[in-house]
């Protein structure tokens, strides 16, 4: 059985299609993960709406917290990182993790952000090699094969990797490091462009995204199947 980590950032509360000012990157995460049910229901997801209910800002108490030994650990602390390991215990039980997010001002929403800073732990999702001076740090998750499929909408056209104007987008640059970092390396990149556009533009852009998240989930399926296949050889 597969379990889904689904995060939607986006600051709109509606979908794209369906409401008044509605978001885009959740009408891709809820055609994913509708798509994912219909041919498994019986894998699990938690929901996130971090967009809506952001994470908490770390603080001073979190960073004096999270650097403690947890052999150290005063109750004050552990009160202080209680948020940040319930968001990490979701992150470590997820075999794909989905995350919806608009592009804003060239990067990530603040909310997207708060929850990168709180996963981001030493001693949970990463680790120390004092032996590596230059580069000390242990991915922790790189224990299993993760996916991590990040959906996006972006006002502007010609955003992507590669392109014209490749140099205004550090959302997917930035979320790569961050997941690579704590031992998540597969990655799959969704966007819908040309909001500010609209019209054909932005139609055609969206008719795009929905049939490649369409097939991505049928690829990933059948690389679930393709494993549990392998396993039981």
């Amino acid at each position: 059985m597969t379990h889904i980590l689904h995060i939607n950032a986006s600051a709109r509360p509606g979908i794209a299609g369906t409401d008044n000012h509605g978001s885009h990157s959740r009408h891709l995460t809820q055609r994913f993960i509708n798509q994912w049910q219909s041919s498994r229901p019986q894998d699990t997801v938690t929901y996130r709406n971090i967009g809506q209910h952001p994470p908490s800002f770390i603080n001073h108490d979190w960073i004096a917290s999270a650097f403690t030994p947890e052999e150290r650990l005063e109750p004050w602390m552990k009160k202080a990182l209680a948020e940040s390991d319930q968001l990490v215990d979701e992150l470590i039980a997820s075999d794909i993790l989905v995350i919806g997010t608009p592009l804003y001002n060239f990067g990530m929403p603040a909310a997207l952000k708060a929850w990168i800073d709180q996963i981001i732990r030493l001693g949970r999702t990463v680790g120390i090699d004092e032996s590596q001076t230059i580069d000390p740090y242990v991915p922790k998750l790189a224990d299993r094969p993760r996916q991590a499929v990040i959906l996006t909408a972006r006002g502007g056209v010609n955003m992507g990797p590669g392109e014209e104007m490749a140099h205004m987008n550090h959302l997917e640059t930035h979320l790569t490091t961050a997941l690579a970092f704590i031992g998540i390396t597969h990655v799959h990149y969704i966007a819908i462009e040309g909001q500010e556009a609209g019209g054909e533009v932005l139609a055609k852009s969206v008719t795009e995204a929905l049939c490649n998240v369409e097939a991505l989930v049928a690829d990933l399926q059948e690389a679930v199947v393709a494993n549990a296949i392998a396993e039981s050889a």
